[in-house]
């Protein structure tokens, strides 16, 4: 973490906090504290995910496998490999593939061809295994909110921020790709 001053406006001064100073760029200094944020923010998440699903009853899975898991069951209906990649933002089909064997393997998940498709649904054990864990995340995650207006609505503005966020950094993605 390395910390670089920079003026706040009338001469303030003002700590920011980023992971990598160098990248740091005159136009737009706080999106290097987002980033900063981002990193941060998706490791504490991802251990969240795995701890939560462990203390839900599945051992060894990774983020990858829970998002995977919660994305099947969601809504109770069938969803095809594709349909998971393209809503989890996962380009490479084969770490969605391998989790999908895994949660098969795992008897939470099970295959059902259709056609030439084959479409994905949680099993009774997994349906049950996400109600656990969503269990485990009332219990341990929400006692920390307060579920008031304000602070959802800030949530929601968040939410609306990442999506943003994540749109840009595909396009600047696709960019870097030809540049």
């Amino acid at each position: 973490m390395e910390n670089s001053t920079n003026t706040k406006g009338r001469g303030e001064k003002r700590q920011r906090i980023v992971s990598s100073a160098h990248l740091v760029s005159p136009k737009s200094p706080e999106l290097s504290e987002i980033e900063f944020g981002l990193i941060i923010a998706t490791h504490a998440f991802n251990r969240w995910m795995i701890r939560c699903m462990s203390a839900a009853g599945a051992k060894d899975m990774t983020p990858v496998d829970v998002l995977v898991m919660h994305h099947i069951n969601h809504r109770d209906s069938a969803k095809r490999l594709a349909d998971i990649c393209f809503v989890l933002n996962i380009e490479d089909t084969h770490v969605v593939s391998y989790s999908v064997k895994k949660l098969i393997g795992m008897k939470l998940v099970v295959g059902t061809k259709r056609g030439k498709e084959v479409f994905l649904s949680a099993t009774k054990d997994g349906a049950a295994l996400c109600e656990r864990y969503r269990e485990v995340r009332e219990a341990c995650l929400l006692p920390g909110f307060s579920g008031q207006d304000e602070e959802n609505r800030r949530f929601g503005d968040v939410a609306q921020l990442l999506r943003t966020l994540s749109g840009r950094y595909d396009q600047a993605a696709r960019a870097a790709s030809s540049y």
